[in-house]
């Protein structure tokens, strides 16, 4: 057996510690992707001398799990990750220390240590704002009763796999208009559908439905949906 053969990756003790983060992407970081955003914050993670946790291999890295990160273009105010640390930190220092190192509008706004259950488990649902310049909001709301009215509405989008038909209504919990914008309450379910799904399902039950300029799409609140009530109940703080 060759000394390459032998060789046995390096093994990392389990993380001390697990924190939970909501950090938000405004203004012009919208734009960031997911990929990104996690380059962004592993760089961000080394100049502000978290001690982190790594995984076990021969390519090992440091403990990072993402949950339900949102679309390319849509800001947010409440994305949420789980971290693993290899020495109990102070929750407020460590969301101080990251947000000083991330660029401007990757904002580090909340961290809490991690209760026991899996941070996936309690997102899901979530809170959209939609804005449509140029749309009248008489034509708006016309749009979004017709939807409601509709058991089904199929719409399409091209994914890794090809294009892929789903029920868009069957995700959504609420949709109103409010001061000229659509607040939309969308549970999370697979596949996942996203504002610009339901978008363009207004589209397919209203053909007269028809922004002209970009939206401007905004993740309010993630977290545990209440069916019954359709509020999103805060993560970090749900036990």
């Amino acid at each position: 057996m060759s000394e390459k053969q032998r060789t046995q990756p390096e093994q990392h003790a389990p993380p001390v510690q697990k924190m939970r983060l909501r950090y938000a992407k405004r203004g012009r970081a919208r734009f960031t992707s997911h990929r990104d955003f996690s380059r962004a914050f592993e760089r961000a993670l080394r100049r502000a001398g978290i001690p982190m946790a790594y995984s076990s291999g021969f390519s090992p890295h440091p403990r990072i799990s993402y949950a339900n990160a949102s679309p390319t273009g849509a800001a947010s105010e409440a994305e949420y990750l789980e971290i693993g640390l290899a020495a109990e930190c102070d929750p407020d220092r460590v969301r101080a220390a990251l947000d000083e190192a991330l660029p401007p509008g990757l904002d580090v706004v909340e961290a809490i240590v991690a209760p026991p259950g899996a941070l996936a488990d309690l997102l899901t649902g979530s809170l959209w704002q939609i804005r449509l310049p140029g749309i009248d909001a008489a034509e708006l709301g016309a749009a979004c009763e017709n939807f409601l009215g509709q058991s089904s509405v199929l719409v399409q989008r091209m994914t890794k796999n090809g294009i892929r038909s789903f029920d868009a209504r069957q995700a959504v919990v609420s949709l109103r208009v409010s001061d000229g914008e659509i607040l939309l309450v969308c549970r999370h379910q697979t596949p996942l559908v996203r504002p610009d799904d339901v978008l363009t399902a207004l589209g397919e039950v209203s053909p007269s439905f028809a922004p002209v300029e970009v939206p401007v799409i905004t993740r309010l609140a993630q977290g545990t949906l209440e069916e019954e009530t359709g509020e999103i109940a805060d993560p970090l703080t749900v036990r």
